[in-house]
């Protein structure tokens, strides 16, 4: 069973990281960030297009260091996800060790 500080759903799945981005909200703020860059994106395209190329520039670098930024938000998470998962494990040596889906 999982705890609400622990994301894993150890009991109920065979895919234990199946969902973590519904039930983890931690990972959230990267998730936004990545929406904010893609409309970061769709704005650099529309400046070029309209030969806006000093605007274009300006939303394009916000829209790579938005995705950067974002990317590696949820890597972190992620990382911290599967440290929590590694500690049950570690607390539990008797269960069967579900193989990860990430």
């Amino acid at each position: 069973m999982k705890s609400p500080k622990d994301p894993v759903d150890h009991s109920r799945t065979t895919r234990p990281h199946a969902g973590e981005s519904m039930t983890d909200t931690k990972n959230m703020p990267g998730l936004i960030v990545i929406g904010v860059a893609l409309v970061c994106f769709v704005g650099a395209l529309a400046a070029f297009a309209t030969s806006h190329h000093d605007t274009g520039l300006a939303f394009a670098s916000m829209a790579a260091a938005g995705l950067v930024i974002g990317m590696l938000w949820l890597v972190v998470e992620h990382r911290r996800v599967r440290g929590i998962e590694e500690r049950w494990y570690a607390e539990h040596p008797d269960v069967h060790r579900q193989r990860p889906s990430s």
